[in-house]
């Protein structure tokens, strides 16, 4: 090989290099765009992921989170299912399946994604908090509101810091006649955000039981 090949060479692969890393450089992260709440772009970026790899079970994750943000729950019920067609005990989309039937209405369907996440990440799910949360609303929805005073305990504890979880928690309470109990729950409700209206009305009425 001559010296002016050698050297055309040399800057054909440094030309591969350079335009591969720009490339790899302008790929979108679709889980970046869903924590800035893009959640359209999120979508399609993941949507084409999922074309590339249709097992790709963090594509589809990323996607059913997306979704049901941008309030399609029921294309978030879809990919959910078609991503634990290729992994049941994916335990992420288990729990988002949860969320998409729960805002679709589907209270009993929801609770049983609900209760499996729990029994598979029992202690450390990152979306623990939320699975007993989003339990302790079907409860209400369904009356049950002992159950939902269990639940929601449980959620505020896993995350003490939202005044609506607490507020949710002081009327489940209401309703069992556990008025001191509800008391302390929009209590501390309000100690978290002054303005939560509902949690002031609750206070209010549970005081004239007192």
């Amino acid at each position: 090989m001559t010296f002016c090949n050698k050297k055309n060479l040399l800057f054909f692969l440094l030309f591969v290099i350079v335009i591969s890393s720009f490339f790899a450089q302008q790929k979108v992260d679709a889980l970046e765009l869903y924590l800035s709440g893009k959640y359209s772009e999120a979508i399609t970026v993941c949507q084409g992921e999922l074309q590339q790899n249709p097992k790709n079970l963090d594509s589809y994750t990323v996607l059913c989170w997306s979704l049901v943000k941008n309030r399609q729950y029921a294309e978030a019920e879809q990919w959910a299912n078609r991503g634990l067609a290729v992994n049941p005990n994916d335990h992420r989309l288990i729990e988002i399946l949860g969320e998409a039937k729960f805002y679709l209405g589907k209270n009993t369907e929801a609770l049983k994604q609900f209760e499996l996440y729990i029994s598979y990440v029992p202690t450390t799910g990152a979306r623990l908090g939320s699975a007993y949360y989003f339990m302790g609303e079907i409860f209400i929805r369904q009356g049950r509101y002992h159950h939902a005073d269990i639940a929601l305990t449980m959620a505020v504890r896993l995350e003490p810091l939202l005044d609506y979880w607490w507020m949710r928690l002081g009327y489940a309470r209401e309703m069992t006649g556990s008025y001191i109990t509800a008391v302390s729950a929009y209590e501390k409700a309000l100690s978290l955000n002054p303005s939560q209206t509902d949690a002031s009305r609750g206070l209010e009425r549970v005081r004239e039981h007192l």
